[in-house]
């Protein structure tokens, strides 16, 4: 298997004063010093950036301070905000697809979204047929108690599987179903399934994935498997494919692969959707947790 991107990090420098360095003692994640995102960024700062989420998969950018305008410039520098089909809903749109906007308040103020639940782990637009690459968070406000964002290394979690769960699963292809949808078109029980079996009718429309999917940029493998979207391996019986994705959800529970995220007031983390899943704990409803998030376009798996 090919091996991870091995760059040295980026150190400060009389002139410069900035860094970007490996999270001490983090199963993945890098950490910038020195950069301040009001500004327009340098090129070698654009380039570090870069490396350093393809290396770790994500970036923490501390004590920023900016406004939406200067939020979408950082963004920019690393893609287009990402725009989903008319008739997909995704977090923020019209309930049908559409009108998504640009910057999303995840929060439970007024016009926030996801209120202050928990949340499995899982990337963003994974049932879109071009889910984003990568998604940045912006704290403005966290609780004192909560509100974690635990990220996990697909990549890390697939290189660890034993030879005969890989040759298993590669080549295989799965259906993740639009969890919105599944709101507008509820079972009779009130059930979220977590596998689609034949007594429930598909909900449409859908896209094909692979299972385990190849990074457009590193050309890596990982284990591109959301832990609790309802989902259906391609070809298999019921029976058979829920068992697999079961196991293979359990690998990916497993704390090695996971960075998990105390916010702090001025925090931003970008991540590459393509490489991670992302979850949240949930927090007092008495208590304020607001971030901005921008995500950026995507390419179709492969």
């Amino acid at each position: 298997m090919p091996a991870v991107l091995d760059l040295p990090p980026t150190r400060p420098s009389a002139a410069a004063r900035w860094s970007v360095q490996a999270l001490p003692g983090a199963a993945l994640g890098a950490v910038t010093q020195g950069i301040d995102a009001r500004q327009p960024l340098a090129a070698a700062q654009v380039r570090a950036i870069r490396q350093a989420l393809q290396r770790h998969r994500i970036v923490l950018l501390r004590g920023q301070q900016l406004d939406d305008p200067q939020y979408l410039r950082l963004a920019s520098y690393f893609g287009a905000v990402f725009q989903p089909p008319a008739d997909v809903p995704v977090l923020a749109s019209d309930p049908y697809g559409g009108n998504t906007p640009a910057i999303v308040k995840v929060g439970n103020v007024e016009d926030g979204v996801l209120g202050n639940h928990e949340l499995a782990a899982h990337s963003d637009h994974h049932w879109t047929p071009q889910p984003s690459s990568g998604s940045f968070l912006y704290a403005l406000q966290v609780p004192a108690v909560g509100g974690e964002t635990t990220w996990v290394d697909e990549v890390a979690a697939y290189d660890a599987l034993d030879e005969a769960t890989r040759a298993e699963i590669d080549g295989l292809q799965l259906i993740t179903y639009n969890p919105f949808l599944r709101r507008l078109h509820p079972l009779p029980s009130g059930a979220r399934p977590l596998y689609r079996t034949p007594d429930i009718a598909p909900l449409a429309p859908f896209e094909v994935h692979p299972l385990v999917r190849t990074h457009p940029d590193s050309g890596l493998r990982l284990l591109y498997l959301d832990a609790a979207t309802e989902v259906e391996v391609v070809g298999w019986d019921a029976a058979r494919g829920q068992a697999l994705v079961e196991r293979l959800r359990a690998h990916l529970a497993q704390p090695r692969f996971a960075y998990t995220h105390r916010w702090q007031v001025g925090d931003i983390v970008y991540w590459d959707n393509q490489a991670t899943l992302h979850a949240r704990t949930g927090f007092a409803s008495g208590e304020t947790r607001l971030l901005k998030r921008i995500s950026l376009s995507g390419s179709r798996p492969f």
